[in-house]
């Protein structure tokens, strides 16, 4: 799709949603894991895209996987991208380059249970997270640039759901 075409689907979409704005609030396709034995898990979408996740040796996996918190940071990585680029087609800007890396810092002992010299829990989560954003476009002023990324960052679904702490409801079924 081009540059054109995304922009002028989001701006139906706009128009759409300014006069049903009810219309933007939607169920996401949900994500189902399975279980596939040790440490292996299978993850599926709807339209039938499956992804397995492992761990790395030394916490019982193979390794020969990616884990589920890299994917976790792929998302963040692959929404930003996403977003900017929909920011980018909508204000009629080429780009030339545009990449976003998500680093982060993690303590092993929350995952694996061993809790900090004074009895409390170590936090299992990413202590930070870093998202950079690499953005070229011939002819277009670096602060211009900067201000896309900013603002479509502030509106990319993944990066808000990790800097708002999306509550996450648990529902536990007995099999």
């Amino acid at each position: 799709m081009s540059m054109q075409d995304i922009a002028a689907a989001l701006q139906r979409a706009g128009t759409v949603l300014e006069r049903r704005p009810e219309m933007g609030l939607h169920d996401d396709a949900p994500a189902t894991a399975r279980w596939q034995g040790g440490v292996r898990v299978e993850s599926t979408h709807a339209n039938g895209t499956r992804l397995m996740t492992d761990m790395p040796c030394e916490l019982g996996g193979t390794g020969d996987r990616v884990t589920p918190g890299w994917l976790f940071r792929a998302g963040i990585a692959a929404c930003a991208a996403t977003s900017v680029a929909m920011a980018a087609a909508a204000e009629g800007i080429a780009l030339d380059a545009l990449e976003a890396h998500v680093g982060s810092r993690s303590d092993t002992r929350g995952l694996v249970g061993v809790a900090e010299p004074d009895g409390q829990a170590v936090y299992a989560g990413p202590r930070d997270m870093q998202l950079q954003v690499r953005i070229g476009a011939a002819g277009v002023a670096p602060e211009r640039l900067r201000l896309l990324v900013e603002a479509a960052i502030r509106r990319s679904p993944i990066p808000n759901a990790t800097q708002n702490a999306t509550p996450l409801a648990l529902h536990v079924e007995l099999a």
